[in-house]
């Protein structure tokens, strides 16, 4: 392949951070949380809720940054909530898995991190729970307050407005329930606040919702949209506008995309690229993650980049492998069936969300990292290579992706920042 010579070999940079607006593929999820960026008030004077005061001069807490205040206020926003709501596999799924667990739930203790509406901590406490803190740093958890309310479960569902980190529970809890996952499983750094709340409350032997989670990637081809995207300047009503090339493809492929493909776009079976055990993986181990990989395209076709997407399981504590803190697979590239991403008809086996090409679409859609310019690959032709996610230091709900990857003879990196 030849590289364009506007960006040599090094298939990614940061001159400038995309402007706000709306790419195509882009859920309202992902305009909402990236057009609110102001910070909001910590708390509502006036609220009725039983609300926990920040405890931010305590030293060994994370502070509170204005980047969390700005991420906190983005989901304030009812659009991103009515978005997940609305997601039925997601929603369905986690009221499946209360269901399933609902003799652990029945009578105990349960926390639900980032609540939301508390639609999942109504779902527990129809299930029977005795009592269920519903945790939100967001100005959302008013709303929530107010839906407990219409639903006589107030003598159940207490409301907490404020950070995992800086609300009190003055008891152990049985089961912590979370929606927690974001884009390419790991994006927003939300997993670290459920984990704060295994640390903090959860008993020995409690249950957690979901109970592991793995990230998966693959190589892709999508000419169709490398053709509405770039090719279209090629002629643009008989007008030669190539020299909007290099502008183009930095436009649309500079940072990760948040689009549905299906299975026809994926080349060969997917990488694990992290298996998370949500039990017993610690904040340290998310601020960096890597692997090797090594694939075999099962046909001819352009390579236009790699897709993420991720499943998460419902276990229960007994079945969670020992010495499973956090699996990162990146020695051999484990190809997969596509059977362990489907929800079991066995309920000794465990319940999955997938967001998977093949399997029905979710909020979460597929994250995809494009190449400026495709790989041109034949059937049964190595691409082999490796891929970093980190917490940004800019802010650490930020991930920053290293890609590196090599085919034909010629290697490339593409590095991106997934604000």
């Amino acid at each position: 392949m030849n590289s364009s010579p506007n960006y040599s070999n090094t298939n990614g940079y940061h001159r400038r951070r995309r402007q706000q607006q709306q790419q195509p593929g882009m859920s309202r999820r992902e305009r909402v949380r990236r057009g609110s960026r102001r910070s909001r008030d910590s708390t509502d004077g006036g609220s009725s809720l039983r609300v926990c005061e920040q405890q931010q001069q305590r030293q060994h807490r994370p502070p509170c940054t204005d980047f969390d205040m700005a991420y906190f206020h983005s989901y304030a926003h009812v659009g991103i909530h009515e978005e997940m709501i609305k997601d039925r596999v997601r929603t369905e799924t986690y009221r499946s898995a209360i269901t399933q667990f609902q003799s652990y739930i029945a009578g105990k203790v349960v926390v639900d991190v980032g609540c939301g509406t508390g639609i999942l901590s109504i779902f527990c406490a129809q299930a029977g729970a005795k009592r269920v803190y519903a945790i939100d740093a967001s100005d959302i958890a008013l709303q929530a307050n107010e839906v407990v309310k219409a639903n006589n479960l107030s003598d159940i569902v207490i409301v907490l407005h404020g950070r995992v980190e800086d609300v009190e529970i003055d008891e152990e809890v049985d089961v912590i329930i979370s929606e927690w996952m974001g884009y390419m499983l790991l994006y927003e750094s939300m997993l670290g606040s459920v984990i704060t709340a295994r640390d903090r409350w959860l008993k020995p032997g409690g249950l957690i919702l979901p109970s592991d989670a793995k990230l998966y990637m693959a190589p892709v081809t999508h000419a169709d949209r490398y053709s509405e995207s770039i090719d279209f300047w090629r002629n643009v009503y008989g007008i030669d506008m190539s020299a909007m090339l290099p502008l183009a493809k930095q436009c649309a492929f500079e940072e990760p995309s948040v689009e549905t493909i299906t299975g026809e776009n994926v080349l060969t079976w997917p990488h694990v690229v992290i298996h998370v055990d949500c039990y017993s993986v610690t904040i340290h181990e998310l601020e960096s993650v890597s692997t090797r990989y090594k694939f075999k395209s099962m046909m001819r076709a352009p390579l236009h980049g790699f897709a993420f997407w991720f499943d998460v399981e419902f276990n229960g504590p007994a079945t969670t492998p020992a010495n499973s803190y956090f699996t990162n697979l990146s020695v051999d590239n484990h190809p997969t069936d596509g059977s362990h991403r489907k929800k079991r008809t066995n309920p000794s086996e465990a319940l999955v969300l997938s967001t998977a090409p093949e399997d029905p679409p979710t909020h979460w859609q597929q994250t995809l990292i494009y190449f400026y310019d495709p790989v041109e690959l034949e059937q049964d032709q190595v691409i082999e290579g490796s891929v970093v996610l980190s917490q940004s230091k800019e802010n650490r709900r930020f991930m920053n992706i290293r890609l590196e990857y090599s085919s034909g003879g010629r290697s490339y990196v593409k590095e991106s920042v997934m604000r």
